[in-house]
């Protein structure tokens, strides 16, 4: 069982806060990496294009999540 951990990141200027379980953050340090962007420039980005009606975390999940799917079906 992976617990839910807060973490803090500054973006375009703000600090801002979320709460991750460690396999999710693990995945959107992956995806960082494999992009060659820093951790903040990513959450930004993501930030950015959520829909306002949902909080950042669940942003965070559902990216990781379509990440995975994506990259796991065109593996099969």
């Amino acid at each position: 069982m992976s617990l839910v951990r807060k973490r803090s990141v500054s973006i375009r200027g703000h600090r801002t806060s979320f709460s991750l379980e460690n396999a999710f953050y693990d995945i959107i340090l992956s995806i960082a990496a494999g992009r060659e962007v820093t951790l903040a420039s990513l959450i930004a980005e993501i930030d950015e294009s959520r829909d306002r009606d949902s909080n950042l975390s669940s942003a965070l999940r559902i990216y990781a999540l379509d990440w995975v799917r994506k990259n796991c079906s065109s593996h099969q």
